[in-house]
């Protein structure tokens, strides 16, 4: 790492390592902004399924835009990003328990997608299809959910996000989402990396963001949302020259995120802050579980049981638990 390097990024430490989050600004454009890079996290989740690979992409996409969104809350609680379409891919579900436990899933469907498949029609918007894309903010039981809801019609998920900031937050967004496999020596399988930039106008008069928006929210009230943004030079500037990024720029594991926002903005100067560390971590237990099926009837538990047990399997990790009937029935 040169110098002048470290003087232009404003770093006093080694540049970020994979599965990460780097908060940025760039205040002579007046945009801040966070870049993701992923590789061991994303590559357990995706793997442990074994998805198909358009499956897995667009997966690993979701993943990208919840580590994005999801680590600017600044109060302990979950983010919580879901689907629900007519496409091939009719649900993703990607869960972050702050500060930084990453799980996820898709559930699709297998005559559908190859339908799809011999279509050629595998991009991520055609294995959405249509239906919504809900984000959720959930600070615990005390508290009310916090979630908006955006229409998906045949667009990307970036596309998607941009909407979704416009309505939620008033805040002109832009993101960047990349997934790509990369052969490892000494692994024989492919491993799957991925990368993402979200960048904000900054409001001119402070504004809100989702971390500053405790209880129940409506976003698709026409009346909150401001459509009439007027792009500034700075804005058009600053993301102009996001656009510019290559995805390989993005998912490649040699690339920092530091390195990455240096490229971009070296000319009008980019300060990074400390990044947060992001980990595969699922939150499910025994104890949840049981919690769960005390709630069922008799004739309930009854329909669940299987050579003398009930196996309960979590759909995000796919660990198995089993119980013995008799503790739930009353």
């Amino acid at each position: 790492m040169t110098d002048d390097f470290m003087k232009a990024v404003g770093l006093d430490r080694a540049e970020s390592l994979t599965d990460s989050v780097v908060p940025f600004a760039v205040e002579n454009l007046d945009v801040r902004g966070r870049s993701v890079k992923l590789d061991e996290a994303l590559n357990t989740i995706l793997t442990r399924h074994d998805y198909p690979t358009p499956v897995a992409r667009l997966l690993g996409e979701a993943i990208v835009l919840s580590a994005l969104v999801g680590s600017s809350l600044k109060f302990e609680g979950r983010f919580i990003l879901q689907t629900q379409t007519d496409g091939p891919v009719n649900m993703i579900v990607v869960d972050l328990q702050t500060p930084n436990g990453l799980r996820g899933y898709a559930r699709f469907d297998e005559v559908a997608l190859n339908e799809a498949a011999e279509k050629g029609e595998l991009s991520p918007e055609q294995l959405l299809g249509k239906g919504i894309l809900a984000m959720t903010i959930d600070q615990g039981e005390m508290t009310e959910r916090y979630q908006g809801i955006v229409q998906l019609d045949g667009v990307s998920l970036e596309e998607v996000a941009h909407r979704y900031f416009m309505q939620s937050e008033q805040i002109p967004t832009i993101v960047r989402l990349a997934v790509a496999q990369f052969s490892e020596k000494g692994k024989a399988q492919d491993q799957w990396r991925a990368g993402g930039i979200l960048l904000q106008h900054l409001p001119e008069h402070g504004g809100r963001t989702m971390a500053d928006l405790p209880g129940d929210g409506d976003f698709n009230n026409p009346d909150t949302a401001d459509n009439e943004f007027e792009p500034e030079n700075n804005w058009v500037e600053a993301s102009a020259l996001l656009q510019t990024v290559d995805d390989h720029e993005l998912v490649d594991p040699e690339i920092s995120s530091e390195r990455l926002l240096f490229r971009l903005y070296h000319e009008t100067g980019v300060r990074v802050f400390e990044p947060m560390d992001l980990e595969e971590k699922c939150g499910c237990n025994a104890d949840k579980i049981e919690a769960m099926l005390e709630q069922f009837s008799n004739d309930d538990i009854d329909a669940m049981v299987v050579d003398g047990d009930i196996e309960v399997v979590c759909e995000f990790c796919s660990t198995a638990y089993h119980f013995n009937p008799h503790q739930f029935r009353k």
